[in-house]
């Protein structure tokens, strides 16, 4: 091979790598901006956070991850917390979030959401919630407009809120 034909193909290799470089970090990582009120007070409108989107592919959501939502229903992102995963069932009583009959230790909610039937949450699928619970205040589950959303429709979860700087309130273990 003359010296011309080895730096082309060396070109060739660097290009690829660089691609396929870009690919993964683009498809395991990524950026998401904070639209509205709905996940007051641990988000705030504008927030810019790191988005952990390898998890989709390793692992399933959890209650308590802060998903990033691409709504088919909807036709635009959603940041919503995950409250019940399959086989759950989802009730509000008293402005209390119940899971499986259990009381959730919400302190980064805050509002008095409006009393809901119990709802077992579908295969396949995740019971989402704003952290600002007022009525109104959020567009998820409660709303049958976006119901219970299928798994394969979260995009990533949140790691940490870049702008301003800072972590995400989570649940209580």
């Amino acid at each position: 091979m003359s010296g011309r034909s080895k730096e082309v193909w060396g070109w060739i290799r660097y290009m690829a790598a660089a691609a396929a470089a870009v690919f993964l970090i683009t498809q395991s990582a990524g950026l998401s901006r904070v639209s509205g009120q709905s996940m007051l007070p641990s988000l705030e409108d504008r927030d810019i956070l790191l988005v952990n989107k390898l998890s989709r592919y390793l692992d399933e959501p959890s209650c308590g991850d802060v998903a990033i939502i691409a709504s088919s229903t909807l036709g635009y992102r959603l940041i919503k917390r995950v409250i019940g995963v399959p086989g759950n069932v989802v009730e509000i009583r008293d402005g209390i979030v119940y899971v499986d009959s259990q009381a959730l230790p919400e302190l980064y909610a805050v509002g008095m959401p409006e009393d809901m039937e119990a709802q077992r949450v579908k295969p396949g699928h995740v019971f989402v919630l704003g952290d600002n619970r007022d009525p109104g205040a959020s567009l998820d589950s409660r709303n049958p407009k976006l119901g219970q959303v299928p798994s394969g429709e979260i995009e990533g979860y949140a790691l940490l809120r870049l702008l301003p700087w800072g972590g995400i309130a989570g649940p209580l273990d």
